[in-house]
C-alpha cells in the first residue's frame, strides 16, 4: 500500500488524524504511568475517563488535532459520563495494569484485541465511528465553523423510524 492510497481523500485523513489524537492521549497516560507508577497510571486512567468532556468536548489530543466530541442525542459537547463510556475499551485494560502480574497478564490479553477492534471500526466503517462512539452514542467532528451545522444533522445510533404494522 503506497502513501497516496493511505491518505486518499478527506475521510482517510480525518481517520488518521483521529488515530493520532488518541495516540497523543494514550502517550500522555503512558508517560505518567512509567514515571509515577502506580499513581501516575491511576491519574492517567481518570484522565482518559473524562478526557473527551474537557475543553468543550475535546481531549488534549483532539484539541491539538482540531476535533471535538459531541453527543448524537442532542448535539451538545460530550459529557463526562459519555466520555467514560466511549473510552472503556482503553480504560478497562489499563485499570488492570495497577495489579502486578495477573493484572498485567489480563491487560496484555485484552488490550491488543480491543485496540485492534477500535482501529478496525474506525477505518472500515462507513461513518468512521469507533466502538467507543457506538457505545456512548457520540461522534467526532471537526472543530471549525461548520460545527453547529453538523450538530443539527447527526442522529442517534439507535433512533430508527418505527415500522408500520400491516
Amino acid at each position: 500500500m503506497n502513501r497516496k492510497s493511505l491518505l486518499k481523500g478527506p475521510m482517510a485523513r480525518a481517520r488518521w488524524s483521529r488515530l493520532i489524537a488518541k495516540c497523543i492521549d494514550i502517550g500522555l497516560v503512558t508517560v505518567g504511568a512509567i514515571c509515577y507508577y502506580p499513581m501516575g497510571l491511576i491519574l492517567g486512567i481518570i484522565y482518559l475517563c473524562i478526557s473527551d468532556s474537557l475543553y468543550d468536548g475535546q481531549s488534549i489530543g483532539k484539541r491539538f488535532m482540531g476535533f471535538g466530541v459531541i453527543s448524537l442525542i442532542d448535539g451538545a459537547p460530550c459529557t463526562a459520563w459519555q466520555s467514560m463510556i466511549r473510552n472503556l475499551p482503553f480504560t478497562v485494560p489499563l485499570f488492570f495494569l495497577v495489579f502486578p502480574f495477573w493484572g498485567w497478564i489480563f491487560s496484555a490479553v485484552f488490550a491488543l484485541p480491543l485496540a485492534a477492534m477500535e482501529v478496525y471500526f474506525l477505518f472500515r466503517g462507513d461513518t468512521a465511528h469507533r466502538l467507543g462512539d457506538i457505545m456512548a452514542d457520540t461522534t467526532v467532528i471537526a472543530n471549525d465553523g461548520t460545527r453547529l451545522d453538523l450538530r443539527k444533522t447527526k442522529s442517534p445510533w439507535f433512533d430508527t423510524p418505527p415500522v408500520p404494522l400491516q
